[in-house]
């Protein structure tokens, strides 16, 4: 059950980002409703935790099965409280209920370690332990798989969870929840606090000392803040943070995977993921044919209202809009063109059309800044030194895109690139079997893949007097 099923009180609205009218009235809890939310969370705690990781497992496929048995249900709750298109929505609910499925698969492989002192007369046994209750914090712009991608761990683990979505986007949070306790999830598992006063309830968990994790994504500066806070009880801390995706697409590149793959790194969910891209180096040999082709895509992206049909939907809010609009206008003034660009809707909502930047400068504000919007700005290069010392030139490292004819050249240039995750000739980067995480400032910790479910545990070793 979730803390704001049995709510009663203040709400706040829910708005459809391309209408500009409101879809549901949520539950606006405060302190006091998360304290009790994690008072559930731990009193579910023991039980859960010495479930049989058969039964962990169960709950969790079950869970993947009725994500996918409603996907279009929950892919048009998604476009409406989102924007983004319904292409784009349903194939995130089938991305998030893959994390159920992954991890109901993990949850039977606790691992372990068995053996001997190299001294003799000890056998060491190293197990791996639920962490405890875990506060879990998630953004808006993949607010099903955000979710599902720390839950499922977490519960995988053998933890309870509080989950605190997004104002913007917190009726996907509800609609998870709800599937995982007709999945069996017992009361307290997962609850969801929605709350407008983030802060507030974010650090009456951190000074909990019944939380024992936190695991957040969202943008490196409310990360730092967050950290901080974590440090005074040194609380196990994940951070998903902010990217800087760089692509860099190289003379012997195939243009026929390179602009469509440059399409999906860029415009999946409007550019408004941490793992978009953000700057587009072009090798001199084919940037001309590259711009002429990636522009003539971009200028056939459809945007509108995702019910509709549309490509492309809006930002998130109406600050997004003025940020991104901002953000061209500043690399147009630092002598940047507009090269190529869609058309926009005459609609109420927070709509920018996709647009391809030319002639930007390498010291552009733009390529330093996270644009988190449909926006491309092109580089040109001739010298991969040189090109590798630009693309590493960030505070972030995240995710980046190699684009190159030849595969062990595009591999050794991944090498050379300072993220997290490098995808190599295709505009996707995550799987919920690969570990999904950044270095530098764009995070601590992965998800996905075994070091996911290892983020919500503790090693113990037991030392064991063997004599003889």
């Amino acid at each position: 059950m979730t803390a704001a099923s049995t709510a009663a009180g203040p709400t706040f609205t829910v708005e459809d980002p391309a209408t500009l009218e409101a879809i549901a009235q949520v539950p606006d809890l405060g302190v006091a409703e998360a304290r009790a939310a994690v008072d559930r969370a731990a009193a579910a705690l023991p039980a859960w935790s010495r479930t049989a990781p058969r039964e962990r497992s169960s709950v969790l496929r079950r869970a993947h099965e009725l994500m996918l048995r409603d996907q279009e249900e929950l892919a048009e709750l998604i476009a409406r409280e989102n924007g983004k298109s319904l292409t784009d929505a349903t194939a995130e609910v089938v991305y998030a209920a893959e994390f159920f499925r992954w991890f109901s698969e993990e949850a039977v492989r606790p691992g372990g370690e068995y053996g001997e002192a190299p001294g003799g007369g000890v056998r060491t046994l190293v197990t791996h332990r639920p962490v405890g209750v875990a506060a879990l914090v998630t953004p808006w712009n993949f607010p099903a798989a955000m979710a599902t991608r720390k839950i499922a761990p977490a519960l995988a683990a053998g933890c309870t969870a509080v989950l605190k979505p997004a104002a913007e986007t917190p009726l996907t949070a509800l609609a998870v929840a709800r599937l995982l306790a007709d999945a069996g999830a017992p009361d307290g598992a997962v609850e969801v606090v929605t709350t407008t006063d983030a802060a507030g309830v974010v650090s009456a968990w951190l000074e909990d000392p019944r939380i024992r994790k936190v695991s957040f994504a969202g943008s490196t500066a409310v990360g730092r803040t967050l950290l901080r806070q974590a440090a005074g009880r040194v609380l196990n801390s994940s951070l998903e943070l902010g990217g800087n995706a760089p692509v860099v697409i190289t003379a012997d590149a195939d243009l026929d995977v390179a602009v469509p793959g440059a399409m999906v790194a860029k415009f999946r969910n409007g550019g408004q993921a941490c793992t978009a891209a953000n700057r587009i180096y072009v090798h001199a040999d084919v940037a001309f044919d590259f711009l002429a082709r990636f522009g003539a895509e971009v200028e056939k992206l459809s945007v509108g209202r995702a019910l509709d049909g549309a490509a492309i939907g809006p930002l998130i809010s109406a600050s997004a809009l003025h940020r991104v609009t901002e953000a061209v206008d500043l690399a147009v003034r630092e002598g940047a063109r507009v090269s190529h660009q869609a058309s926009a809707p005459d609609l109420p909502g927070y709509f920018y059309p996709p647009t391809v930047l030319a002639g930007v400068a390498l010291d552009a504000t733009i390529l330093r800044e996270e644009i988190f919007g449909p926006v491309a700005p092109v580089v040109v290069w001739r010298d991969e030194d040189e090109v590798m010392r630009q693309v590493n030139d960030s505070e972030y490292g995240l995710a980046a895109y190699v684009f190159a004819g030849d595969l062990g050249r595009a591999i050794a240039l991944g090498e050379r690139v300072e993220a997290g995750m490098v995808a190599v000739n295709r505009g996707l980067v995550s799987d919920p079997s690969a570990p999904f995480g950044g270095v530098k400032q764009s995070g601590l910790g992965r998800e996905g893949a075994r070091e996911g479910m290892r983020e919500f545990q503790e090693m113990q070793y037991l030392s064991v007097d063997w004599p003889g």
